[in-house]
């Protein structure tokens, strides 16, 4: 149907496309503030918002449907996503969803390298909307306590380290941003934090933060050891 000749799909399209920016509008700011701080795989803006990102950030997730389309997930993050122990696989309940669509979206897109989640996170097996819901699911899971904590030998280090280089980022308590994309910390595995590290530090992550690569390159082995034993010490909110 036309409205004096203009195609009413083609306006409601473009209004619906306004609003959308409009929402997001705050997010898009935000990004080209962190924007600043530097590039980060390929020369790539961090965590540029656009595409599929932006798309899913802008969409409203529904907390049943994330459930059922995380089934897909629990053979490696476990009912309830709580990952493991040995560090193969991360704490993912209660993480904020704007980080978890941040990574899902960088893994999708090649930016940050996954192989073995991969296979589990391509468009024929996850659609946009998808990540959205499993976003806010995962989001809204409580914590589990009794998570993997390091040797406890060298927490003073840890203490100082955190308090220098990683609060102002992930918070004093481990918190994490959720506007600014930073992920919540406190509670993670040991030994997946500990992992990691390691790959962000050796340039293996592909989405890393450049200020963080950049505080990071100068870490020793027991450096990491240290931060990562102290920030799994910390009490989840």
């Amino acid at each position: 149907m036309s409205i004096h000749g203009i195609d009413r799909g083609k306006i409601v399209k473009r209004i619906s496309n306004a609003l959308l920016v409009l929402s997001l509008w705050p997010l898009v700011l935000l990004a080209q503030d962190r924007a600043l701080v530097g590039t980060g795989n390929g020369g790539q803006l961090w965590n540029e918002l656009k595409g599929e990102k932006l798309q899913a950030l802008g969409l409203k997730g529904d907390v049943a449907r994330g459930e059922e389309a995380f089934k897909i997930c629990q053979g490696c993050h476990r009912r309830g996503a709580t990952g493991s122990v040995s560090g193969a696989y991360p704490r993912l309940a209660g993480q904020h969803a704007t980080v978890l669509i941040e990574q899902i979206a960088d893994i999708r897109s090649g930016n940050r390298q996954n192989p073995k989640m991969e296979p589990f996170a391509e468009e024929h097996v996850l659609t946009t909307q998808e990540i959205a819901d499993i976003a806010v699911y995962l989001q809204a899971l409580p914590i589990p306590p009794n998570l993997g904590k390091g040797p406890g030998t060298a927490l003073d280090r840890g203490s100082e380290l955190y308090a220098k280089d990683c609060a102002t980022c992930h918070g004093n308590k481990g918190e994490g941003n959720a506007e600014k994309f930073f992920p919540m910390v406190a509670g993670q595995h040991f030994k997946y934090l500990l992992r990691e590290a390691h790959f962000i530090r050796d340039g293996n992550r592909g989405n890393a933060n450049p200020d963080m690569v950049k505080v990071i390159k100068a870490y020793g082995n027991e450096d990491i050891e240290a931060v990562a034993d102290y920030i799994s010490r910390l009490a989840p909110p």
